[in-house]
């Protein structure tokens, strides 16, 4: 793995395998995040369908230097996806065919440095989603942060059309939670509830509204939000203007086809500008990260 930006001298000449040390340092939440959060109490966006993951002015935590503001007080947002080199977000329905071995060993170091991970109940139920697991690796930085052994899964869904008796919820280390809104079918929700979900209101209407949802997630302790997707409920974070930072993979592969990119669903007036922080390249993979300015 080669750092292709920043560019320092302490930068290594060629390829070499970076530890998950030198990674968690590299994409460390900013400083300013960090100080506040802790791992929460134990630990409208309708079903956003489509494939994940599963597979003021704040200092970044990490090496790759200050770049860009954003982050409500208390909270950052990031989201890690993956995209061909034509921009499918994934290939017959998931994202696991765009993926590598270095883009999935970023992807559990970003897992572990959070405190949440929100992600569509579509993607969820397509990527075959399982509770996050504890890494020995990572324990003593988790511990030091104050956070829980592992972090929380959020489903975003408003039919809270879900399989609660799949391992995501009857064998989370940590209980997950559901965002949905106050119109969700109260059936379901004692359902959810039943299976030891926690099902956490964050809007009026039939789904939750997504810049009330990472709020809400914030008020819990749970500071360091990653989202893993799918594309319409990264698009709804986008649109909502609550997302602070994106971990794009770039896998060297051509897809042709119709599949999704990385966000759907509505649009913005005037695009968002982010700014490139760090770039990281192994195997013909380039592994990008972007922060809102």
């Amino acid at each position: 793995m080669r750092s292709l930006l920043p560019v320092t001298d302490q930068t290594p000449d060629g390829d070499r395998e970076w530890s998950l040390d030198e990674l968690a340092d590299l994409y460390a939440y900013p400083t300013v995040i960090a100080a506040g959060a802790g791992s929460g109490p134990a630990a409208g966006a309708a079903d956003s369908a489509g494939s994940g993951r599963a597979a003021g002015a704040v200092a970044p935590g990490g090496t790759g230097g200050a770049s860009g503001t954003g982050g409500a007080p208390g909270r950052w947002l990031r989201a890690n996806m993956v995209s061909s080199l034509d921009g499918a977000a994934q290939h017959g329905g998931a994202s696991q065919p765009l993926s590598g071995a270095a883009d999935m060993r970023i992807f559990g170091v970003l897992r572990a440095l959070s405190d949440v991970v929100i992600a569509g109940a579509e993607t969820v139920r397509r990527e075959g989603y399982r509770p996050a697991r504890a890494r020995e690796a990572f324990a003593a930085r988790r511990a030091a942060a104050g956070q829980a052994p592992a972090p929380a899964i959020a489903v975003v869904s408003a039919s809270l059309d879900l399989d609660f008796t799949a391992p995501l919820f009857t064998e989370p280390l940590v209980p997950t939670l559901i965002l949905t809104g106050a119109g969700a079918a109260p059936e379901r929700v004692r359902a959810a509830e039943r299976a030891g979900a926690e099902v956490v209101v964050a809007g009026d209407g039939p789904g939750a509204d997504p810049a009330l949802a990472v709020a809400a997630l914030a008020d819990r302790g749970l500071a360091r939000q990653l989202t893993e997707g799918g594309p319409r409920l990264l698009g709804g974070f986008v649109a909502a203007g609550v997302l602070d930072e994106l971990c794009l993979s770039v896998a060297p592969v051509l897809t042709a086809g119709d599949s999704q990119r990385i966000t759907n669903g509505p649009g913005v007036t005037v695009p968002e500008r982010f700014a490139l922080v760090s770039v990281l390249e192994e195997a013909g993979f380039l592994f990008t990260r972007y922060r809102r300015i």
